[in-house]
């Protein structure tokens, strides 16, 4: 599910006059949290509650001091609740927080326009490095999670960070390429609805439509298919 692990971020210009900004510092494991700590840490923000990102972040902020900034108030420490559009100044760079619901609510995206030709976008699981990403129903919502998309598109071909996996070099190509994803498999829900019967379980619709599914992913697959039915419910 984490593909090659949860990706940690250090931000920072200058880190030894300035720190750095540390977002998602994944599992409680104290060598990994040491060797993020390595520069003086001066904020921590997470792109959602899950536990492969925020397992350590209360290790991890009492190990530096520094404050912790999310989405989802019970996450945050001595700060307060990540805002849409807001410019946070950490590490000698400016981080503009997206709030991009739909892998969960309280997913966060944090855009770098000065990172590059064309800017970078920490997605967290919004978007992974490869394959794409799940719709964790009942807190995640497909609808919201197709207007994130579009909404990241629109940031133009920056550079992907994801929570997982490698980077990728253009938002808009994989944005356009997770949306026509979602499209195709809609139609296969629907498709799957026309011989189940419109009421069928989302175990039946997952036994079709995921039915090459390692049984590792059953579970993911599943709530995929609860957040997919409940959309195309929402649009009868």
């Amino acid at each position: 599910m984490t593909l090659d692990g949860t990706n940690s971020y250090l931000i920072g210009a200058d880190p030894v006059e300035m720190g750095v900004v540390v977002v998602d510092p994944g599992p409680d494991d104290g060598a990994h949290l040491e060797a993020l700590a390595a520069d003086a840490v001066a904020l921590i923000l997470i792109t959602h509650h899950h536990a492969d990102h925020v397992d350590g972040v209360r290790a991890f902020a009492e190990l530096t001091g520094a404050p912790v900034r999310a989405v989802d108030p019970d996450w945050c420490i001595g700060a307060e609740p990540l805002r849409d559009g807001e410019i946070i100044e950490g590490g000698g760079a400016q981080i503009h927080v997206l709030l991009t619901p739909g892998h969960t609510a309280d997913s966060a995206c944090f855009l770098l326009p000065d990172d590059g030709p064309n800017g970078s976008v920490l997605t967290g699981d919004t978007v992974l490095g490869r394959g794409t990403s799940i719709i964790a129903d009942p807190d995640g919502a497909l609808g919201a999670y197709l207007d994130t998309l579009r909404r990241l598109r629109d940031l133009g071909p920056a550079t992907v960070l994801p929570g997982h996996g490698p980077s990728l070099p253009d938002l808009v190509a994989i944005c356009d390429a997770y949306l026509a994803h979602r499209a195709e498999r809609l139609d296969e829900l629907r498709a799957a609805l026309e011989s189940l019967g419109a009421d069928a379980s989302p175990a039946s619709v997952t036994d079709i439509v995921y039915a090459e599914t390692d049984a590792a992913v059953r579970p993911a697959a599943e709530a995929s298919v609860r957040a997919q039915l409940a959309y195309l419910r929402a649009e009868q």
